[in-house]
């Protein structure tokens, strides 16, 4: 390969001359934006403060948490990255156990489905690209799961969430 071939890079989105001053830092210590009896969530990068180009959340998972049923999106990827503990993450195939520097990528329209089955807590990164407004399922999906019904299905569905035990439901 020559230095002088194209290369398959994203057209530029950025046109000026020097660059600008524009980074965003954010301190280990800053306290998580979602606290539940489950874990907490920080959100690391939001689809708003990355111009929906990505979603990034740490994501920390009490012991025994269920996290999410065999689900998979429409729009975007989903990737999950273990920082510390034992996830267990269903890759459309088959359950497998993901420990720290274990990476799972699931492409759009992918089934998967994640929990903490271990008596300790857990802490992953999950990425979610193109960004999209995560935070208000992280934030509601709990009580939206207790009321249950047509208003969780259209919940997921509102949050590009496609569930197989809605589809399931919708068939039989």
């Amino acid at each position: 390969m020559s230095f002088l071939e194209p290369l398959d890079y994203p057209e530029p989105r950025y046109h000026g001359d020097r660059g600008e001053v524009n980074a965003v830092f954010r301190p280990a210590e800053t306290p998580p934006d979602l606290s539940s009896p489950g874990g907490t969530t920080h959100y690391l990068a939001t689809h708003e403060s990355t111009g929906g180009e990505f979603g990034l959340y740490k994501v920390e998972l009490g012991a025994r948490s269920p996290g999410a049923k065999t689900h998979f999106h429409r729009a975007m990827s989903e990737s999950f990255y273990v920082l510390s503990g034992e996830l267990e993450l269903f890759d459309g195939r088959k359950w497998v156990t993901g420990r720290e520097g274990d990476f799972l990528y699931v492409p759009v329209g992918g089934l998967h489905a994640f929990k903490n089955a271990t008596d300790e807590p857990l802490s992953m990164l999950m990425l979610f690209s193109p960004g999209a407004p995560r935070e208000e399922y992280f934030e509601q999906v709990a009580e939206v799961s207790r009321r249950g019904g047509e208003e969780l299905k259209n919940f997921r569905v509102r949050h590009d969430s496609y569930f197989e035990e809605d589809l399931d439901a919708d068939a039989g």
